[in-house]
This record gives C-alpha cells, structure tokens and sequence, in this order.
C-alpha cells in the first residue's frame, strides 16, 4: 500500500470520485495506481461520462509526487480504509471515506468510547451550562469528544473536553491545512497539542463549502457510539448529523430545553421521533450499557453550584419533597424554583421522582 498511496490520495482528491465510486473502482482495477495511469479509452467504458471528463482533466492538472511532499511538509498523517489505523467503527459505516487526513493523534483505543456532541452555531447561557455539564461528566466516564469545531455547540464542546483534560477529535468540513472557522485555528491547536486530533477526508487546504458539511457529519457521527444535540434550531444541521447517526445503528441523544426558546425546537424534534431524553450523562451510560453512573456520582461531591441550589439541596438531605414544599421551605419565588430544579437535574444533583416530587439521585 505504501507504493499506492500517493495514487490513492490523488484519486480520492478528484472531483466526482465519492466513496461509493472508489471502492468500486478499486474493485475493478486492483490499485488506485493503476486506476491512475490507465488509458482515457479504457476508463471511458467504466465512468459515467461526467466523472470521465472530470477524472482526465483533473489527472492532467494533479501532480501526485508534488502534492505527496506537501503532505510530509505539513506534518499531516494520512491513513487509507485498508490500514490497521483507520477506526474499525467508522468502517461500519455505508460509505466510510477512504482517506482520511491527520494532524494529531485519532487513536480511539480498543473500545471506541466516543460520543459526538453537537448542535447549533448560537448557544443560550442554558445551552452553554448543559454542554459544558455532560461534557465535563462524559470525559470523566472515560469517554473521547467527537464534533465539528463549527462555532457554538461544537467548539464549546471541544473546550469544555480539554478544559477537564479529556480527548477530542474534530472533523472538520474543510481540509486540515485551512481551519475553518478561522477563529478556531488555536482551537484546533489546542486539541493537537492535548493529545487529540483535526481529521478531514477533503484535500489539504480545501476551502469550506456548504456542500461539504453534511458530508462530514457521517464522519462525525460514524466515529461515535452515539450523537448528542445539546441545544439546536428545528434546521440545524447537527439533526442531519442526528439523523445519520440513526441511518448508521448508533444512538441519538437529546437534552430537553425551555418551551418558549427557539433552539430547544430540534432536540424536542429529535425525541418526538425516539431519541433518548438526556436530563444527565446516567441516561447516556444506561442506553449504552456501561455501568458507571454510580461512579460518576461519586466522582463529585453533590454541593450546589449556587446558594439556591445549597439550598434546596440541604432540604433534600431529608428525604424525597414536594416542589410547593421546597419553595415554601426555601422562600425562594416560586417563578423560579422550576427551572432551578430542571436545571439541577441535567446536573445529575437531583432526581425527578414524578408528580412535582424531588430527591437526591441516591
């Protein structure tokens, strides 16, 4: 494969040449060399007529030795679907991309214990605490970050991970040589340096489209064991990569928001259509098996973020209570007891028993 590879960078890069064409053509012809340096007869009988013109006039602009240095010179890894590095779980996937382009470290370990976090480009004060909490929770349940370094959900996702010293991975929907947004590049730098990765299957310093995001949401997605929206509009493109994440068997998760907000719309959406309601990182270790919610409870001692929160914790010590009682007994107004509560249970500091009743998680 060493010899073929530059051949096989060069024809994953032409334009028209998707997965789906390229496994085929491998098929076909044995080696991407091969496929490379054949004859315009030949390859006509077996491209459609578009990607033909498109393959010849790109093999005659491309040149393989030049681009192959560059990729040395940038310090970028490059690693084929054939390799023993590539993700064994992103090959499970209908159209896993054939290459794909490293700058860091993608070791995701023998378990593959990762979770996309996702969701919109804004971010209420509400959506930033609850990515940040399940964030923080997830990478202490041992778990690798995966998303897209856009801004909003995404970026804060990766801050949130390197912020408690956890791993994560971002792919990215340009090539890894042209970080986009450009605000993020020491973002990106920062995940490099704390043993992560910026992954890309695009060429090196490919310009972000609108074209390749979707796209590079089913890396996102078939890097995970399952997909978590945060806070997200009703057309936001993390529910395309939600969507994915069901296409491809994993789980999609979504934390509930405020009735009245906007970007509460499409995890409300996603959980209509079966997605697991997430109030704290238990629900996401319970629907995947991993026996570590107790763990995680004990990791933290439960103390209230605010003097609100002390407060009603304090009550609780006594035993499971009643919201008209809590406010009665804490003389905090009752307008705002209800989302203090809802918000304390995402914490996983509380636990919803039903009926307007609440208690410790143990």
């Amino acid at each position: 494969m060493k010899s073929d590879l530059p051949y096989y960078v060069a024809l994953a890069a032409t334009p028209g040449i998707g997965p789906v064409h390229f496994k085929l053509l491998i098929k076909h012809f044995k080696t991407a060399e091969n496929i490379w340096r054949e004859k315009e007869e030949v390859l006509e009988k077996v491209l459609t007529p578009a990607i033909f013109r498109q393959f010849i006039a790109f093999r005659k602009s491309f040149d393989v030795d030049s681009y192959y240095k560059k990729i040395a010179a940038k310090n970028v890894k490059v690693i084929t679907i054939d390799d023993k590095s590539y993700p064994s779980i992103l090959k499970e996937i209908s159209d896993p991309p054939p290459v794909l382009y490293i700058k860091g470290n993608l070791d995701l370990g023998v378990e593959n214990r990762c979770i996309a976090v996702v969701g919109s480009r804004k971010i209420t004060s509400y959506g930033r605490q609850v990515t940040e909490i399940l964030v923080g929770d997830l990478v202490a349940a041992g778990f690798t970050i995966i998303s897209g370094l856009a801004r909003g959900v995404d970026s804060l996702a990766h801050k949130a991970t390197l912020e408690n010293k956890g791993k994560t991975i971002a792919v990215l929907g340009s090539g890894v040589c042209n970080i986009y947004p450009p605000e993020n590049v020491s973002l990106a730098e920062n995940i490099i340096n704390n043993d992560g990765a910026v992954i890309s299957e695009y060429p090196l310093e490919m310009l972000a489209t609108p074209g390749n995001f979707p796209s590079r949401n089913r890396i996102i997605s078939g890097l995970s064991l399952g997909v978590l929206v945060t806070e997200a509009g009703e057309d936001s493109g993390s529910l395309i990569t939600a969507g994915l994440a069901g296409e491809q068997g994993r789980e999609v998760f979504a934390v509930p928001g405020p009735i009245y907000s906007g970007l509460a719309k499409g995890p409300a959406q996603l959980i209509k259509q079966g997605a697991k309601l997430v109030m704290n990182v238990g629900d996401i270790l319970e629907e995947l098996n991993i026996d570590l919610r107790s763990k995680m409870l004990d990791l933290r001692e439960i103390k209230g973020d605010t003097e609100e929160e002390q407060t009603i914790l304090d009550l609780l010590r006594n035993g499971p209570t009643h919201i008209d009682e809590i406010a009665r007994a804490s003389k905090l107004p009752a307008s705002k007891i209800g989302s203090i509560l809802s918000l304390m249970e995402i914490k996983g500091k509380v636990k919803n028993l039903g009926s307007g009743s609440y208690s410790l998680p143990n």
